[in-house]
């Protein structure tokens, strides 16, 4: 998933008094952050395979150490003790960001092909495939963005044109970056995918950007 990843940090900030939308979506997306960085090194691998889902033509090979259950239950157990070490908040908020941070895998296991592997070593794979739909997937993820969308935003307000003007922002740009993934041809590269996936360490610094601006209604 693109857009369901966002859905649940968005959905996660209503419930988390405190917790800044940026380090939500950092949590949500910390798989496919620390992806690019591995497949550079060549610890991890894929292939671009037109027409291997209706969705994306990338070929997950081996992707253990960030998207497997067991990893993502790590990083999210460590990502959390480092949130309530740094942040404090509370267990529940320390809690609630390791969640986001598994959620990861939840909605990739949804999504994908059977390509989710369950633990680092050789392991089962899963995956029960909405990618093999391309109109399933738009009205899922479209569905699950609208109405986190709509959770973030009855309970928050902006402070400044910035607060109301950045978030629309944010949401028209994942929102074309969406589709032209859904409509645009293959990448020309892996190399071109894995580095260009660092471009939403961005998205992260938007996203707490857009919190500055905005209070808790």
């Amino acid at each position: 998933m693109f857009l369901g990843h966002f859905a649940v940090a968005f959905a996660a900030r209503r419930c988390a008094r405190g917790v800044s939308l940026g380090t939500l979506f950092l949590a949500a997306q910390l798989a496919d952050l620390v992806w690019p960085v591995l497949v550079l090194a060549g610890v991890e691998r894929f292939a671009i395979s037109p027409g291997i889902t209706a969705v994306t033509p990338l070929d997950f090979v081996h992707y253990p150490w960030s998207h497997s259950l067991v990893a993502l239950c790590a990083w999210g157990a460590g990502f959390g003790a480092l949130y309530w070490a740094l942040r404090g908040g509370g267990m529940r908020a320390a809690a609630l960001v390791a969640g986001v941070v598994v959620s990861h895998w939840i909605l990739d296991a949804i999504s994908h092909r059977p390509d989710m592997p369950l633990a680092i070593w050789e392991s089962p794979k899963v995956g029960l495939g909405l990618w093999n739909s391309a109109a399933a997937t738009l009205a899922i993820e479209a569905l699950m963005f609208a109405a986190a969308l709509a959770l973030y935003v009855r309970g928050s307000r902006p402070v400044d044109r910035t607060g109301r003007w950045a978030l629309w922002a944010l949401v028209a740009f994942l929102s074309i970056v969406y589709v032209a993934n859904l409509a645009g041809p293959p990448p020309p590269s892996v190399a071109a995918v894995a580095w260009s996936a660092n471009a939403l360490w961005l998205v992260v610094a938007w996203a707490y950007w857009i919190d500055r601006h905005r209070e808790q209604a």
